[in-house]
């Protein structure tokens, strides 16, 4: 049942974060000041301060334990444990500013169904750090990820927001727990029938991230064929979650 009173949940995944997820808090806070909101930190087996930090807030956050590794494993505990009208959720480091909010929120409350923030929207501006391999690596994936979710510019920026139903929908049977799963999450979005509507960020490059573009990069390749036969074998679901144009 949803809260009530909560309008938008807000997970943010987290591992090691004890640095800078205390700036990040404060921000999100910020953004989150005059709304019904909660915020929903999920520590995927930390082993610093990261839990210390998330109790000594200020405001309100809860606080969730996910023993099983990874991010898409943490985000999908966050979001069903949501209780908000709303729920999505971006990157402890908060690369993806949060001054979107407003505009995201808007939006859903004017019956977009799926809100992502995109570094390829043209008005987006983003300031990057990354190595050529990185650069390379990120190309052949949006192409290789491209046959999976047609018509959406970028599947991994951090911060993406939904209708709680559609977002239960989705993360329910999510069967991939690493760095990929945005793209098995907007594939069964879009097989329900959602319109993805992607909106600017502004994205700046955070040192610190815990993606390693060789090891983790390679297995999100593996990744995108495992998603796309696991697809292959669900039967198709019936698009009631999404309302009708009038």
């Amino acid at each position: 049942m949803r809260r009530a009173g909560v309008e938008l949940s807000v997970v943010v995944p987290v591992y090691n974060e004890e640095r800078r997820l205390p700036g990040s808090l404060v921000g999100l806070g910020l953004a989150l000041r005059g709304l019904a909101a909660e915020v929903i930190v999920v520590d995927n087996g930390s082993t610093d301060r990261t839990a210390d930090v998330v109790r000594d807030q200020r405001f309100p956050v809860t606080l969730l334990h996910c023993p099983d590794r990874g991010k898409g494993a943490a985000v999908r505990a966050g979001v069903l444990a949501a209780r908000g009208r709303f729920v999505g959720f971006c990157d402890a480091d908060l690369a993806a500013s949060v001054d979107a909010l407003p505009s995201v929120l808007r939006l859903l409350r004017h019956g977009s169904d799926v809100v992502l923030g995109s570094r390829a929207h043209p008005g987006s501006q983003v300031r990057a750090r990354h190595s050529l391999l990185r650069r390379l690596g990120a190309w052949a994936f949006r192409r290789a990820a491209r046959s999976i979710v047609p018509g959406v510019g970028d599947t991994q920026c951090g911060f993406k927001f939904f209708t709680r139903e559609l977002a239960v929908a989705a993360f329910e049977p999510l069967r991939t727990k690493g760095f990929t799963f945005d793209v098995e999450v907007l594939a069964r979005l879009q097989r329900l029938g959602a319109v993805v509507e992607e909106v600017p960020v502004r994205w700046i490059d955070v040192a610190g991230s815990s993606f390693a573009p060789l090891r983790h990069g390679l297995r999100s390749f593996a990744d995108l064929q495992r998603i796309r036969a696991v697809l292959d074998t669900e039967p198709r679901p019936v698009p009631d979650l999404v309302p009708e144009a009038a």
